[in-house]
């Protein structure tokens, strides 16, 4: 069972932009609760409370303690806007859970030893993260923040998919639901072959190093050979 994070947060009445660029100014983050089958609520989030949380990997995955005014909800963070190159984060979007439903989230992944691997120390290998993240289903209870995935045994020409991936109890992936079609790479180990015109292109560079070396060296064997001039 994944832990549960607190934020803070107030009520608030007023609506509009110019009520959420006062907001921004005093150092708030305007934002909405919804779902659940309840009204919408609009509050305000003060924006270092914010600007800390989504520093971590679980503000975006994971259930949050939303406590509005003393009230706690469990909610989800959906949507997110953010200043185009300003650290300022501009307005949120939460979703309230019920916790007898199961949710469909993406979760990130969190690859590891990948460096001590067979194919993480060797040359001419390249291991692709075709997924960063996947899409889970199961009840808020057993939200996991992260899936963890080892590659301490990859070797050259490995392919990981879906199916592959050790998950923790109760939790399900939707993909894998809808066919084998769906079982797609998580992780490939590929070889890169030079090619018969690199190994040419290379031979070519090193003969020409070769003969400007040896040319270089031409005018001093000459000097070399001269006789000394007689006084």
């Amino acid at each position: 069972m994944a832990k549960t994070h607190e934020i803070k947060a107030q009520s608030r009445k007023d609506e509009g932009k110019g009520a959420s660029r006062r907001l921004r100014h005093a150092g708030f983050v305007p934002a909405v609760i919804y779902g659940a089958g309840q009204d919408p609520q609009s509050i305000q989030i003060e924006h270092n409370t914010i600007l800390l949380s989504a520093k971590h990997e679980w503000f975006f995955s994971s259930v949050l303690d939303l406590n509005v005014d003393g009230a706690v909800q469990k909610v989800l963070v959906r949507d997110w806007q953010k200043h185009p190159f300003k650290q300022l984060m501009m307005h949120m979007d939460f979703l309230r859970i019920d916790e007898n439903a199961k949710l469909r989230v993406n979760v990130p992944l969190h690859f590891l030893n990948q460096e001590t691997s067979t194919a993480g120390k060797t040359s001419g290998v390249v291991i692709s993260h075709n997924l960063t993240e996947v899409e889970i289903l199961c009840l808020p209870k057993h939200l996991p923040e992260f899936i963890e995935l080892d590659l301490g045994a990859l070797q050259a020409g490995d392919i990981i998919h879906l199916s592959d991936l050790k998950l923790p109890a109760n939790v399900e992936l939707p993909a894998l639901q809808l066919g084998e079609a769906h079982d797609i790479a998580v992780v490939t180990v590929n070889v890169v072959k030079e090619s018969a015109a690199d190994a040419a292109e290379d031979a070519a560079a090193e003969a020409e190093a070769e003969a400007n070396k040896a040319a270089a060296a031409k005018p001093a064997a000459k000097a070399a050979a001269k006789p000394a001039d007689k006084k």
